[in-house]
């Protein structure tokens, strides 16, 4: 176990060493694969996505899958160190990707490779380090579902302070338009689109949708852009704005979607529905084992690639969210060790 974590460490500051921006990833992908490689377990290379499945897997058994990914966002100006050093200090591992979610993925890795060899497991594993999570992209894990084995329960590697974020919130993103008439503005003639708009921004500020999850709470919508205007004097023929939509478990993204339409006056249309809500039943055989761990649940309010899965889903794994994308990001090396130790622990009451 403690060469494990030694190992494990390592990984995790040669992944930090490795720029891997979300579709660049191709340099982790390898870092990845020379994991494997070094364990003696075969593995699948599919764009910049890494997985294999446990040695003895067997089509007849349900298959767990383990996810994390390895791309990161674009350091910010705040950084005061090199966001690719990797350096300890005061027993925290600095580096950019080390908390979002370098920590998660080498814990899930180092999990992998601890129950790679058991005969007689109730779960096949199946491990994904996937690309593309922070953009979302095409050639992430949404991408290579269909050259997966089949899987009917996840474990999503995200930092929750090791705590199971039994549910998450989708996402919709709204472009809304606003068509006005144009018109000089000294004279009032017109239709003035920013008007228009008003009206449907302050519905969206208001409404209060029906139906409240009972672990997400309530459907939150947020005007986070807008742009209207060409000069002073001209009555704006058209104003546009965007609209971020955290849905709940309670409804579908097109459910909300609808209600939305119906109760607006501007053309509102989502760049996409995908990106659903996702949860994981209470009386689940990981849910139970993490309570019998001490573990506490909460539904999460930050996207990841469960948004991908159709099936139930945890999130789970080291390091703090509110640390993710910020400057300087850190982790400490005891929450990886800790990290991997609970993995373990949670999967030794499911699958042995």
């Amino acid at each position: 176990m403690e060469e494990l974590k030694t190992n494990a460490i390592i990984l995790l500051k040669k992944l930090i060493k490795t720029p891997s921006f979300s579709s660049e990833e191709q340099r982790t992908a390898l870092v990845i694969s020379q994991w494997f490689s070094e364990h003696d377990i075969k593995f699948q290379l599919v764009k910049n996505n890494v997985w294999a499945v446990n040695k003895y897997y067997d089509i007849s058994k349900p298959t767990l899958l383990l996810n994390s990914h390895h791309d990161t966002v674009k350091p910010n100006k705040g950084y005061t160190n090199d966001p690719w050093d990797a350096f300890e200090r005061e027993g925290k591992l600095f580096g950019l990707g080390s908390n979002d979610a370098g920590g998660c993925l080498v814990s899930l890795m180092a999990t992998f490779t601890h129950f790679y060899r058991r005969k007689n497991l109730k779960y096949n594993l199946l491990i994904v380090a996937s690309a593309e999570e922070e953009n979302s992209g095409e050639h992430g894990l949404r991408g290579i579902l269909n050259v997966l084995p089949a899987f009917e329960v996840a474990i999503v590697g995200e930092p929750t302070k090791m705590q199971m974020a039994v549910a998450e919130k989708g996402l919709l993103v709204l472009d809304g338009k606003s068509i006005g008439v144009p018109g000089h503005a000294a004279h009032g003639l017109g239709l003035n689109s920013i008007y228009q708009a008003m009206e449907d921004v302050s519905w969206i500020k208001n409404h209060q949708f029906k139906k409240k999850s009972r672990l997400l709470g309530a459907v939150k919508m947020t005007v986070t852009q807008i742009h209207a205007g060409t000069q002073h004097n001209v009555i704006p023929a058209v104003t546009n704005f965007v609209v971020d939509v955290r849905v709940t478990d309670a409804y579908t993204n097109q459910e909300v979607l609808e209600i939305i339409q119906k109760n607006t006056i501007c053309d509102i249309q989502a760049r996409s529905i995908r990106h659903n809500s996702s949860s994981i039943p209470m009386e689940h055989p990981i849910v139970k084992a993490g309570l019998k761990l001490g573990l506490t649940t909460y539904g999460s309010a930050t996207l990841s690639d469960q948004a991908c899965l159709s099936c139930p889903s945890v999130k789970i794994g080291p390091g703090d969210t509110l640390r993710s994308h910020a400057a300087d990001e850190y982790i400490f090396i005891e929450e990886v060790e800790e990290g991997i130790e609970m993995y373990i622990k949670l999967l030794n009451d499911v699958i042995l």
